[in-house]
């Protein structure tokens, strides 16, 4: 047991000291993150399957037998669309057969014949439409609900990731699983899967009944088709090169510009707005001739592709009057012919692009079950955290978020019940490292931490994190009223509990003159508020909690004197008959602290009182010194 829980899971390494990552603070984080548009992977021109980069999967098969469950799940729906793919596909067939029977019926004067045919034409055609409607509806019934099945799935397993997962892998990333790739799967159900099973029923029978009429007509024919296929295949390998060319240029011109947008009060300051603009003329410039080429070679494809297409009838045309002049072939089987000439070229071109799109979906799909695959948070222990005192024990505990790297040696720690301890030193020291263990966002490496004298991975997770609450320097707000996120604490608290957690965090008088009051709705993660405001409201949420174990992480750091005495008042309100843990860099909020405990390079090098560490003229006092005494750093 003791190894499993010092084990890094497989698949990430742990994150440097002083990079700390909250679940819920990460996936409202990454809501408001700009996904990276890379080649191939949308719509467009360079989009898959036409002539930007494929993506492949490394196990397709793997992958794909995975997707199949979740259309198992949608058995009524993919069986209505097969269905409905069809009878698109048999009409489609029929049609021209039937034409060209009204043909013949008209050179043969068959009036009654040629009125059954355009009775039967119109039919097939107003059905073929019904038809076409319920393979729409069909397929974007079955994507949407394989997509949400998919995209509940994956949010849960988000929900119940590692910290070090989220540490380790950019939010873009998990949100490009989440959106882009499961999209992907969304637009090949909809779109590519009934097109794929038309396309390849259409060439068969397409095929089959051209081989009926006439074979050797048949034979003409594949002429074009060939001739279709390989120009094709030549010019996409020269327009995939281009527009890969033009989707590179377009990311590196977006990126210098939102680095000048971003960085604008630098290049001012630094009076280079002549280079930079001369940097954007020369990437816009090679953008425009690169682009000037794909739109000239995409434009053309059309052309060329009818040019083909018109080559291909007249040699039907010019073959087929030959053989009905000797009688092998009607003129209706003429008509007829041209069109499924035309029929069987077209799914070929469409099988070719769908490939592409298909592949892009399988790699999308395997990115989103490599993310659930990954290994939940461990969730061990099931000792209950009744009637907490808050003794917290650190014994002999070792740690390093990379394998060679150590962050903490030996430490030891003892907190009474109710005590208020100060972690300071350096930047890299390990403070916030010790909250990452003792939240169990990282295992130890090597020794143990007690809660009470319990284990806390004996404990339940849930319940160690229910009695403890965190204030971190970047306070994250959630897109909800100030009530609502005072109350995210505790959803069943009552609004006399809500106000009086204001009051004693000092921010009930700047909520009651708001417009709204509680009420007043915050938006962009309450950007509109000072850092300070969101401090206090961080700590009305704290309060709310009611928490035995308090945290509190360089609270105060960011913020102005006079805010910080109102923070400071707010804080020793929260810690009243709390054990709490400060870390702090400003000396000032933890001279009153029980005890001071100065780390240095993962170490434990002084402990004491705010006084005897300044007589004993050591760490501390040297970083006293720096900060009220003005010396040199």
């Amino acid at each position: 047991m003791e190894n499993a829980r010092n084990t890094v899971p497989a698949g990430f390494e742990r994150r440097p000291e002083g990079k700390t990552g909250y679940i819920r603070q990460e996936l409202k984080q990454a809501v408001t993150q700009t996904v990276s548009f890379r080649p191939g992977r949308g719509p467009g021109p360079g989009g898959p399957g036409r002539f930007g980069e494929i993506e492949k999967a490394e196990n397709v098969k793997g992958t794909a037998k995975r997707l199949l469950l979740y259309f198992s799940a949608a058995k009524k729906q993919l069986a209505g669309l097969v269905a409905a793919v069809v009878a698109v596909t048999l009409l489609s067939l029929a049609a021209p057969a039937m034409q060209g029977g009204a043909i013949d019926s008209i050179k043969e004067q068959n009036w009654p014949q040629l009125y059954r045919c355009a009775f039967l034409l119109l039919g097939i055609f107003i059905v073929n439409v019904g038809a076409n409607l319920a393979q729409s509806l069909l397929a974007a019934r079955l994507s949407q609900s394989i997509v949400r099945r998919m995209r509940h799935d994956l949010f849960r397993k988000i929900d119940n990731l590692p910290i070090p997962y989220l540490d380790t892998h950019s939010n873009g990333d998990i949100m490009s699983r989440m959106t882009n790739d499961v999209e992907n799967v969304s637009n090949t159900v909809s779109q590519s899967l009934g097109s794929l099973v038309s396309g390849v029923l259409t060439l068969l029978g397409t095929v089959t009944i051209m081989f009926v009429y006439c074979w050797q007509l048949t034979l003409v024919t594949m002429f074009s088709v060939i001739l279709t296929v390989l120009v094709t295949n030549k010019m996409s390998k020269v327009m995939r090169k281009i527009y890969r060319k033009r989707s590179a240029l377009q990311g590196e011109l977006n990126g210098h510009s939102e680095e000048m947008i971003t960085g604008y009060r630098s290049i001012v300051a630094y009076n280079k707005q002549a280079d930079v603009t001369d940097e954007f003329n020369a990437t816009s410039d090679e953008l425009m001739k690169v682009s000037m080429k794909a739109e000239i070679l995409g434009g053309s494809m059309g052309p060329i592709m009818n040019c083909i297409s018109n080559i291909g009838f007249v040699i039907v045309a010019a073959f087929g009057g030959y053989f009905a002049y000797t009688g092998l072939i009607t003129i209706g089987t003429i008509s007829a012919f041209i069109i499924y000439a035309k029929q069987f070229s077209r799914p070929i071109n469409e099988i070719a692009q769908l490939y592409g799109t298909i592949q892009t979906a399988v790699a999308g799909a395997e990115r989103v079950f490599a993310l659930m695959d990954h290994p939940d948070e461990d969730d061990s222990g099931h000792l209950p955290l009744a009637d907490t005192k808050g003794e917290i024990s650190f014994r002999h505990v070792d740690f390093s978020y990379v394998p060679g790297k150590q962050v903490l040696y030996d430490f030891n720690l003892d907190i009474k019940p109710g005590q208020k301890i100060a972690l300071v030193g350096a930047t890299g020291s390990g403070k916030t490292t010790v909250v990452n263990l003792l939240m169990r966002f990282y295992p130890p490496d090597a020794g143990e931490i007690l809660i009470d004298g319990v284990n806390i991975y004996d404990l339940k997770r849930d319940e160690l994190r229910s009695n403890t609450a965190i204030v971190l320097q970047d306070t994250f707000l959630f897109s909800d009223t100030i009530g609502g996120n005072i109350k995210y604490a505790d959803r069943n608290a009552s609004d006399e509990r809500m106000k009086n957690a204001a009051r004693l965090s000092n921010i009930a008088r700047f909520i009651e003159r708001q417009p709204d009051g509680y009420d007043t709705w915050l938006t962009h993660a309450g950007e509109s508020l000072s850092h300070g405001q969101r401090q206090l409201l961080a700590i009305a949420r704290a309060v709310l909690k009611d928490p035995k174990i308090l945290i509190l992480d360089e609270a105060t750091s960011s913020v102005d004197t006079r805010t910080e005495q109102k923070i400071q008042d707010a804080m020793v309100n929260l810690m009243k008959n709390r054990t709490s843990v400060i870390i702090a860099h400003r000396l000032s909020t933890v001279r009153d602290a029980d005890l001071i405990v100065v780390m240095d390079r993962g170490r434990v090098v002084e402990t004491g009182s705010h006084e005897e560490l300044l007589e004993k003229q050591g760490v501390y006092y040297g970083l006293y010194q720096t900060q009220f005494e003005g010396k040199a750093t």
